[in-house]
């Protein structure tokens, strides 16, 4: 066995920019056909789908408001329709969207954070299943966060529970799908840098003092995350489903 994709038909939401656009090329490296689905990273998602087809792959973009239902079934069944199928899916699509005290945490802002990390990736999910069932070696991936784990940074209590739900969705799921041979995992990175989730919502004293406190001495990258992915979208993670895998140069044990 191999992490070779060949004739592998993947969707990676998110895939305009950091990680998921990481992720998008490294699958499609390994042999994937990959729709490259955005939000509002166009310009970047045309990139990394010409990346993509300049390496002898089939890749198209496709837009999408992943928070409506509608949408997210528009964009897996023209996703499908494209590929010819789906085997993997990578729900990389999510948003710290803004930090702020528990106490000032609006109703409206509390569902735009449950809604672009937990619902986009439910109804991604919901309308993917019957094709990846379909398949016979299906592969869910989400996209969790050391935030899961600890709590997050300050004013980001709305973010790490949106993802520990990402967590047990993943873990309930697997168990529920996994006699039709599709597997469901999730990744959590921890501090993943030269992106635009830190550059926005991340001080550089404070990146600075995050790097530091990393026994691996370094920060992660988008290629960091991207690798693991490979793994659990590959033939070498067919025994591997329910699981959580921590990306974070062991700043933080389970």
């Amino acid at each position: 066995m191999s992490t070779n994709l060949n004739g592998r038909r993947a969707v990676v939401t998110g895939a305009g920019a950091g990680i998921g656009a990481a992720i998008a090329r490294t699958l499609a490296e390994a042999g994937a056909d990959v729709v490259v689905h955005y939000a509002h990273s166009e310009e970047g998602a045309h990139s990394v789908r010409d990346e993509i087809t300049a390496l002898g792959r089939r890749a198209t973009a496709i837009q999408a408001d992943l928070t409506d239902s509608a949408q997210a079934d528009k964009l897996i069944n023209e996703a499908a329709e494209f590929l010819g199928g789906i085997d993997i899916l990578v729900n990389n699509a999510g948003h710290l969207v803004g930090r702020a005290a528990t106490a000032e945490t609006t109703d409206e802002r509390w569902h735009q954070i449950m809604d672009v990390n937990v619902s986009s990736t439910f109804y991604t999910t919901r309308r993917a299943l019957p094709l990846l069932t379909a398949s016979g070696n299906g592969r869910v991936i989400q996209m969790s966060s050391l935030a899961s784990e600890n709590g997050g940074g300050a004013g980001s209590t709305g973010y790490a529970t949106a993802k520990a739900a990402v967590v047990g969705f993943t873990r309930a799921l697997a168990k529920e799908v996994a006699g039709s041979h599709v597997t469901v995992n999730a990744v959590a990175p921890g501090f993943i840098g030269e992106t635009a989730f830190h550059e926005t919502f991340t001080p550089s004293e404070a990146q600075k003092n995050i790097v530091a406190g990393i026994p691996l001495g370094r920060a992660g990258t988008a290629q960091d995350v991207a690798n693991v992915c490979l793994f659990l979208a590959s033939d070498l993670s067919s025994y591997v489903t329910g699981q959580v895998v921590d990306i974070n140069g062991g700043l933080n044990f389970r």
